[in-house]
């Protein structure tokens, strides 16, 4: 059995993922004002919980990640685990996944991905297919650090007031605090979300990820994934301008952002997520 992969429901990666590539996945949580605790991926979750400034979210706990990581030992047959999980700058997932790995004295890696959403599951998708081409455990690990290292995630906004009743949007951000008609375009940065730029209208900041995105591809190969807080429609229309304007997408997955992450951008938000070197792979 190859190296066996582990990530957190923030991935955002399809269930026929996990399943073709037997990754294992870790749910992250949300509470509401009464108590009523979900487990994302696991739980059905209300889909207006999203819209609630009331709801808690909280990461992936420690003995979930324990018991991932040894079914994950378990069924690499010996070869070993590699976690991909979010941000240690965004979430105590990374810091409970490094207690669990330390109780599994040495058999698994695991990597900040310095990232959140789907650019996570992105990353992981590195592992996956250094696991499968036969590298073994360190050079899984290296892989997915490299993904990490070069991946990009955009992210547009209907409005702040998600990240910043979250606290998940840095000082810069909170300066727009006044400016109600600003339509921010956000980027994770050495691990953080910040301010990349701010448009008067939510279609001139979309039409301006978009071409931060044809700049980023720079006319190479390169695997761009759509994510979207319950708006289908233009994550729609984002695919479609995408693959218009960038010659060689090698994958383009649609995802919803879920219950943990839609609760800190707010519905309506679009964003991408942007890796090089990935080789094909299927969505459906």
């Amino acid at each position: 059995m190859p190296v066996v992969i582990v990530t957190d429901s923030s991935s955002r990666l399809p269930a026929s993922l996990l399943d073709e590539h037997a990754i294992l996945q870790v749910p992250l949580h949300v509470t509401t004002e009464e108590g009523v605790e979900y487990a994302e991926g696991v739980d059905e979750v209300p889909a207006d919980v999203v819209a609630d400034p009331r709801v808690t979210t909280s990461g992936a706990n420690l003995k979930d990640l324990a018991d991932a990581y040894a079914r994950a030992w378990d069924a690499s047959d010996g070869d070993g685990v590699v976690a991909v999980h979010m941000s240690r700058r965004l979430s105590g997932t990374w810091s409970a996944a490094r207690l669990a790995a330390d109780e599994m004295e040495g058999r698994v890696r695991v990597v900040d991905s310095r990232s959140v959403g789907l650019s996570v599951g992105l990353t992981a998708m590195a592992a996956v297919q250094a696991a499968e081409a036969g590298a073994d455990r360190d050079a899984v690990y290296e892989a997915a650090v490299r993904s990490a290292a070069t991946a990009e995630s955009l992210l547009c906004v209907q409005a702040l007031d998600n990240l910043r009743a979250s606290g998940r949007i840095s000082a810069a951000g909170r300066l727009l605090g006044s400016a109600l008609s600003i339509k921010p375009i956000l980027h994770v940065a050495d691990g953080i979300l910040t301010l990349r730029e701010r448009h008067r209208t939510f279609t001139k900041a979309v039409g301006k990820m978009l071409d931060a995105v044809e700049e980023l591809a720079a006319d190479e190969p390169v695997t761009v994934g759509v994510q979207h807080c319950q708006a289908p429609e233009q994550a729609a229309e984002v695919l479609a301008e995408v693959t218009r304007r960038v010659p060689s997408v090698t994958a383009s997955p649609v995802v919803e952002l879920g219950a943990v992450l839609g609760t800190h951008v707010g519905p309506g938000a679009v964003g991408v997520a942007i890796a090089h070197g990935l080789e094909p792979f299927g969505t459906d």
